[in-house]
């Protein structure tokens, strides 16, 4: 599997990386250690996580794993902080970039984790009741002080990203790395943030790489029983990518994929990886048989004709102010 630097940093990670999102959850102990296997041996080390998986859980899985038989130089862990869950009923999720929060989030990620230090350490989503200077800070102090080598954002818009950066680079650890949503169903990113992140240096990493599983094909007749689509707690999450548009784009992907001899998951993963300032595209499995099939895409480039195709038939709109 091919490595790449992380924006301009200094951290190398795979072209592929492993999201944890259902550990713990959907996804058991056993086969997220037949999952994280597999990748290890393809040649993968970026590991992406969360402290709002699972309430925790996909972290404690993954601290599992690393008391047992592997081994934490193998691996990059990218962990996110901002998301806490009430301890209520419901267990709702409150956004929360304050300082403290951040901090104490972090400390639990490392005890989960079993780890004295994350590789990456990303702000989840933007808090806008904080002021983004403390938010920073919290990422600054985290480097200072060895619990984290890199630091980034998640999901906020270009022009937040570039303020981020300008005061981390202020003596500070700059921005190492933004993680967004980027497929061939959400091609949004490309309007600012793509083009903000390269002039800053840093580092894309693209989740959800197969719109939320939708551009992988399994859509296309009904929603399996067994879909995140029919889970409780994910369907919607899937739910807005179930539309025409989307219906269009998948066809137009399984037919690149006929014509290919390949699968419609390794097309559209195969895309986004290669898209220009991507370093890594993460991407989930339920289990380990659906991971090797993510795994199959890492050989494969995509003809010049068959990417433009795909660019054109999936452009997102773009007008006043990004096109005058």
């Amino acid at each position: 599997m091919q490595q790449r630097r992380v924006g301009r940093t200094g951290l190398t990670v795979s072209s592929l990386g492993l999201g944890t999102m259902t550990w713990g959850r959907d996804t058991d102990e056993h086969d997220a250690g037949e999952q994280l296997e597999a990748f290890l041996e393809a040649g993968g080390n970026l590991v992406d996580t969360a402290a709002s998986y699972g309430d925790g859980e996909s972290e404690r899985v993954i601290g599992h794993l690393l008391d047992g038989s592997v081994d934490r130089e193998d691996m990059v862990l990218v962990s996110k902080a901002g998301v806490r869950t009430r301890r209520t009923p419901d267990g709702a999720g409150v956004v929360d970039a304050s300082r403290g929060s951040l901090l104490d989030t972090l400390d639990a990620t490392l005890g989960r984790l079993g780890t004295d230090h994350l590789d990456l350490w990303l702000v989840q989503t933007p808090d806008l009741a904080t002021p983004l200077a403390e938010t920073l800070d919290a990422l600054d102090h985290a480097v200072r002080t060895g619990r984290t080598r890199y630091v980034g954002l998640s999901n906020y818009p270009a022009w937040t990203t570039a303020q981020a950066a300008t005061l981390l680079s202020d003596g500070g650890p700059g921005l190492a790395a933004v993680e967004v949503e980027y497929s061939l169903l959400q091609r949004g990113v490309e309007r600012e943030l793509l083009p903000a992140a390269e002039a800053l240096g840093a580092g894309v990493l693209a989740w959800s790489p197969l719109g939320r599983g939708v551009l992988t094909g399994k859509y296309r007749a009904t929603v399996p029983a067994s879909s995140r689509a029919a889970s409780p707690h994910l369907r919607g999450f899937v739910e807005p990518y179930l539309n025409d548009r989307s219906h269009g784009v998948v066809e137009a992907v399984t037919t690149a994929a006929n014509g290919l001899g390949r699968t419609p998951l390794e097309v559209a993963l195969a895309w986004v990886r290669d898209a220009p300032g991507v370093s890594c595209a993460v991407a989930g499995a339920r289990s380990a048989g659906q991971l090797h099939g993510v795994l199959a895409a890492a050989d494969l480039e995509l003809p010049d004709p068959i990417r433009a195709v795909l660019d054109e038939v999936t452009a997102p709109e773009l007008g006043y102010p990004e096109r005058f």
